[in-house]
């Protein structure tokens, strides 16, 4: 795997709280920016195969209402097409 070094700009106060974070868990404050990154892509990933299911199920549960719809409507017809007017 190759290791890449970068510069981010934080808060000096959001900074602080991971380095106390990072000593809590005795791990380095670069690990725990790669576990909080891994966590953020792990989320977003989730996230827009969430959105990608519902918007499948949601075109699905639009097109068997509207098949529904169709199947009254034809019923409806169907008998008022054997009455007498």
């Amino acid at each position: 795997m190759t290791i890449v070094k970068t510069a981010i700009s934080i808060q000096k106060s959001l900074f602080q709280r991971a380095e106390e974070i990072a000593k809590e868990m005795k791990i380095s404050s670069s690990r725990l920016f790669v576990l909080a990154v891994e966590d953020f892509i792990r989320r977003y990933q989730n996230q827009l195969l969430l959105d990608e299911i519902n918007s499948v199920y949601s075109d699905s549960l639009e097109q068997n209402e509207e098949d529904d719809f169709r199947g009254i409507q034809r019923k409806s017809l169907n008998s008022a097409g054997d009455k007498e007017w």
